[in-house]
């Protein structure tokens, strides 16, 4: 199964063009991104705690929906 980063970063562009594809650009710069994790707890609090870069947590609930759709 695919991690929820792996997912992310299909999302990558080099032109952001969504917050979705910002996120995913910000995800890949922090090092310390659960990267394997498919636990929405898990990487939900980590991003309300080291989540600096996210205008706000919706735009990580609107990626983690797309990611249940795939799976």
């Amino acid at each position: 199964m695919k991690s929820f980063y792996q997912f992310l970063q299909t999302y990558r562009q080099p032109k952001i063009v969504d917050d979705i594809t910002q996120f995913a650009y910000d995800a890949f710069q922090d090092h310390s991104f659960p990267t394997h994790s498919t636990d929405y707890q898990e990487i939900s609090s980590y991003l309300e705690m080291n989540g600096h870069y996210l205008k706000s947590m919706t735009i990580f609930d609107d990626a983690w929906e797309d990611y249940q759709l795939s799976r």
